[in-house]
């Protein structure tokens, strides 16, 4: 009997399209399992429905769609997560507008099969031509012990935990895992916007050491579900994503018990996230745009440190700004 996969794929686009390539690219995978596309629309304003029309009724019984109210990433993947059909052995994800290449669960599953509880890939980040792995240069593949002599298929060999704390490599549309061993993790969706998949990574880690990955590039990343894409300083989205990184790393002492060095580089974090924030207030000052008081009256609850050094912290960054 195959083994079980479900692949979740949450979808938010404003732009028709998109999902199509996602679901292509899943339902082109060249691997001995049981496949179901399981797709959390989210409110868009470009119905999965109507995006997936030909291809439901071409693959029947394989494509499940659900509708709930714009609730962003974590509300819909967890309630992607809630339909899993009983007996399902592993979960992957891929967010809407991303792409596997075709052998992607094929290595998925061989890393699993050969006792691993937990698997990611390098990929191509929004744009990019030179891999996730090589631009960040946050893991050194060598170092690492090869699966049954594969080229490609290594054993994490290390505190994965630390490692997505200090430098996060991870890429959430390469996931896939156990989903049998570990079916009552959810993503916590208090974190909206930014962190919540960090901490579904974090979490897991503290439950499992029998992590691998692929050194093959196995995933083209678009915008996907993150609409922060493209925000850089002064952007309508750039304090929101600041923000919520903000709220993360601060929340990640709350959440986890780190030790002396794990809690200063979070506090450094924190830190610079506080700068980046005034900085881009001083920006939209500038520039005569418009302050969010909803956004900056959450800020105050989640950071007051913020206000209270937001003075210092402006003259400073206006100095830097003048030399």
């Amino acid at each position: 009997m195959s083994q079980r996969v479900a692949i979740i794929i949450p979808y938010y686009q404003k732009r028709p399209g998109i999902l199509r390539k996602a679901i292509v690219s899943a339902l082109a995978q060249q691997v001995e399992a049981e496949l179901t596309v399981i797709v959390i629309d989210d409110a868009s304003p470009v119905p999965a429905a109507t995006e997936l029309a030909d291809l439901i009724v071409q693959h029947p019984g394989r494509i499940n769609i659900i509708v709930q109210a714009n609730a962003g990433p974590a509300a819909a993947r967890n309630k992607g997560l809630a339909s899993v059909a009983a007996g399902t052995e592993f979960v992957a994800f891929l967010d809407s507008d991303d792409e596997w290449i075709d052998a992607h669960l094929t290595n998925a599953l061989a890393a699993l099969n050969a006792g691993h509880d937990f698997y990611f890939s390098d990929h191509f980040q929004l744009n990019q031509t030179v891999s996730a792995f090589n631009r960040a240069k946050r893991i050194q593949v060598s170092q690492h012990p090869a699966i049954a002599n594969s080229a490609c298929l290594h054993a994490y060999a290390g505190d994965m935990f630390d490692q997505i704390l200090r430098g996060n490599i991870v890429g959430t549309s390469t996931v896939v895992y156990r989903f049998e061993k570990f079916q009552k993790q959810r993503f916590r969706e208090e974190f909206v916007y930014a962190g919540e998949d960090y901490l579904f990574w974090l979490e897991l880690s503290m439950q499992t050491k029998r992590i691998a990955f692929s050194s093959l590039c196995e995933c083209k990343y678009g915008e996907g579900v993150n609409i922060f894409s493209g925000s850089g300083w002064g952007t309508e989205n750039s304090l929101i994503r600041i923000h919520h990184e903000l709220k993360f790393k601060k929340a990640l002492g709350k959440l986890f018990i780190l030790n002396a060095e794990q809690s200063a580089a979070t506090e450094a974090a924190v830190r610079m996230l506080r700068t980046s924030f005034v900085a881009d207030v001083l920006h939209r000052l500038r520039h005569r745009r418009r302050l969010d008081k909803h956004l900056l009256q959450k800020h105050l609850s989640v950071d007051p440190q913020t206000f209270l050094y937001f003075i210092p912290l402006a003259i400073s960054i206006s100095l830097k700004r003048g030399a």
